[in-house]
């Protein structure tokens, strides 16, 4: 088997073990994305979920957000994290009110210009909101991908790079989402379940692992 081979076999099984793979933060809209995916960032997308409800009741939108103030917003989003988060949603959509007309931009370029908003949410946010094929690479996304050998990468960026010469196009948005499923089903950081893993007769963390 050649290794472009193998690594369509993987890709192959993720898509058919996951075929109902997708976003597991809560959203309505383009604002709800991009604020959900701001507190996400080293929080796990359940705590995010029961925070937001809260906090899009009390500011639906943009314009709603950039009028608030950060001792308002902070104590109901603290068990998110840092103080800063709530400052860099703030900030984020007073920009996006006074230069977007109120509207989450749709650019790479415009998304990463936002306070809080790195490749990896801006990714998300084109993925998820816009349907624009975009490929994010978080911890799921980078621990599986180098696990499993279907990319070679030390950082995020380079992953990304490779990944998205790997994958077609059109399934950039849906393969994100295996990955994640799966790092967050399987392939944990800690203790992966090999033994369970569709992808282990291709993998070249197990094929390592059982050469030893």
């Amino acid at each position: 088997m050649t290794e472009k081979e193998r690594k369509q076999r993987i890709l192959q099984a993720l898509e058919e073990t996951y075929p109902e793979a997708g976003p597991e933060l809560n959203f309505t809209n383009p604002y709800e994305t991009l604020m959900a995916t701001i507190l996400s960032a080293q929080c796990t997308d359940r705590q995010v979920n029961r925070v937001t409800p809260a906090v899009f009741a009390r500011y639906p939108d943009a314009e709603s957000m950039a009028r608030a103030e950060v001792d308002d917003l902070f104590p109901m989003v603290r068990s998110c994290g840092f103080r800063t988060k709530a400052k860099n949603m703030i900030e984020a959509c007073r920009i996006i009110s006074r230069e977007h007309g109120g509207q989450v931009p749709r650019t790479m370029e415009e998304l990463t210009a936002l306070p809080g908003v790195g490749r990896k949410t801006a990714n998300v946010v084109l993925s998820n909101a816009f349907g624009i094929p975009a490929f994010a690479v978080d911890t799921h996304v980078f621990r599986v991908s180098n696990r499993l050998g279907l990319c070679r990468a030390d950082t995020v960026e380079e992953t990304e790079r490779q990944m998205t010469r790997l994958i077609p196009r059109e399934k950039w948005g849906r393969a994100h989402h295996w990955l994640i499923w799966h790092g967050r089903r399987i392939c944990s950081a800690q203790k992966p379940k090999c033994a369970e893993c569709p992808m282990k007769e291709w993998c070249r963390e197990y094929q390592k692992a059982g050469s030893k």
